[in-house]
């Protein structure tokens, strides 16, 4: 059997080493413009001395060929990545002087992801109106590279095969072109950090197949098309730090795969907090600071129990906070209400599950119980609520920044349970006390008598 096993090792080396020796060379076109590519990018790096051979077998981290499936076939780079990001993505880097001819890339015609990552940083760089990538690219990515000044319709023309598009922290202006309807299998769209503005065409709401839609940090304004709400299979949505107003679109009711929505920092008017988040069952993050939506905070928790972090800071909100907030929201690990106009008591119920909450600058009053169990895990802060107070459970001394100014609260005669967990429960109490009376046990409440 063992050597049966060898006997096939060796025939399946001498195949490959067979096969390897039979293959075609890379297209001459495709070699040359990728070593004018990479000269123009870091003329310092002697790119043909370090790689001489033909680049579908030796060549730089980030440059991917195809493997012909049959002899006598010529090989294509399929893939080009440049910018170094990491050891583990050590990609051709790029110098301070970098800068590129676009034309060359017309030399790679099957080519299907391009990338790059903080490669233009100092001269402008544009494209030419007439230029256009290969229309194989499916993926087209610009991270980081802030000196590169094009219009977004220049850039995405004639690109129908896209699947997705990522540009981040460029310099790339203009409107988001209708024309992008006719990218039919695009599942992301992210343009966050551009100098984009103008509307968001309605057409874009055919793009059945897209799952990420980020238009964040740009200059985008008006209202959103109701079209949206019919991007069933978006799992995130992110239009925050543009100009954005009018209403909320009910609309968006038919996102109903979204998990993560943030619209914070827009101008979305006193239309209060909307009531159709109540009727999109999988969402995990809402984000809706800083817009003027004003109102009460609305009774739609119960459908919303997947939400683990929530932000409504800065909203110009009135009246209490639900405490059904607390009985539903189990999953919470951030809740931002800071900055608005909340008065009454904090439900307990919010502070049992630990997590970060942030009730800073509100007209909160009462007094903040912390349970024994939570107090070590719970970054509460509460600064800016005069009428707040701190309950001293047995003794212990509060801590944290978020509740350091608390004033705490006066003794009762009759002193409240204290809820606690198991052998996590901890009593603390000043050496210089002296503890009197009977302690009972029963149902997992503790309650002492006769201080």
């Amino acid at each position: 059997m063992a050597v049966l096993s060898i006997l096939l090792s060796l025939l399946l080396t001498t195949t490959l080493f067979s096969l390897s020796h039979q293959q075609l060379p890379l297209d001459s076109s495709e070699q040359e413009s990728l070593y004018q590519i990479l000269h123009s990018l870091n003329p310092t790096i002697p790119w043909r001395t370090l790689f001489p051979d033909d680049l579908c077998l030796s060549a730089p981290h980030g440059v991917v060929c195809d493997y012909p499936t049959q002899l006598n076939q010529t090989p294509h780079i399929v893939q080009l990545s440049f910018g170094y990001v990491s050891d583990e993505t050590p990609n051709p880097p790029c110098s301070s002087n970098a800068t590129l001819h676009f034309h060359l890339f017309n030399s790679f015609p099957y080519l299907r992801k391009l990338f790059f990552y903080n490669c233009f940083n100092h001269a402008p760089l544009s494209l030419s109106p007439s230029f256009s990538f290969p229309s194989s690219l499916q993926e087209l990515v610009f991270i980081n590279n802030p000196s590169l000044i094009s219009p977004l319709a220049s850039l995405l023309q004639n690109l129908t095969s896209l699947r997705r598009v990522i540009l981040i922290g460029n310099a790339f202006h203009g409107q988001l072109p209708s024309q992008i309807a006719a990218f039919l299998n695009l599942e992301e769209l992210t343009l966050s950090r551009n100098n984009l503005s103008g509307e968001i065409p309605s057409s874009l709401g055919l793009l059945k197949q897209l799952k990420v839609l980020d238009l964040s940090g740009n200059k985008f304004e008006a209202c959103l098309p109701d079209s949206l709400g019919n991007l069933s299979r978006l799992l995130k949505l992110d239009l925050s730090f543009n100009a954005f107003g009018c209403r909320i679109p009910e609309s968006l009711r038919g996102l109903q795969s979204l998990e993560f929505l943030d619209l914070s920092f827009n101008r979305f008017d006193s239309f209060g907090v909307p009531l159709f988040l109540g009727e999109v069952p999988k969402l995990k993050e809402v984000y809706l600071n800083g817009n003027p939506l004003s109102g009460a905070i609305p009774e739609i928790w119960e459908n919303m129990g997947g939400v683990e972090r929530l932000g409504l800071s800065e909203m110009g909100l009135v009246g209490s906070i639900p405490v059904s907030m607390g009985v539903y929201l189990k999953n919470l690990s951030y809740l931002g209400l800071d900055n608005n106009k909340l008065d009454g008591p904090v439900p307990f119920g919010l502070l049992e599950y630990g997590g970060e909450i942030n009730l800073e600058n509100n007209n909160l009053s009462g007094r903040v119980r912390l349970s024994t169990r939570v107090g070590q895990k719970l970054k509460l802060k509460v600064g800016g609520n005069r009428g707040l107070c701190l309950e001293n459970i047995m003794g212990c001394e509060s801590g944290g920044d978020g509740l350091g100014q608390l004033k705490p609260c006066k003794k009762t005669d009759v002193p409240d349970a204290v809820v606690f967990s198991g052998a996590s429960f901890l009593l603390c109490f000043d050496s210089l006390s002296l503890l009197v009376g009977l302690a009972t046990l029963a149902a997992g409440v503790l309650v002492f008598t006769g201080f």
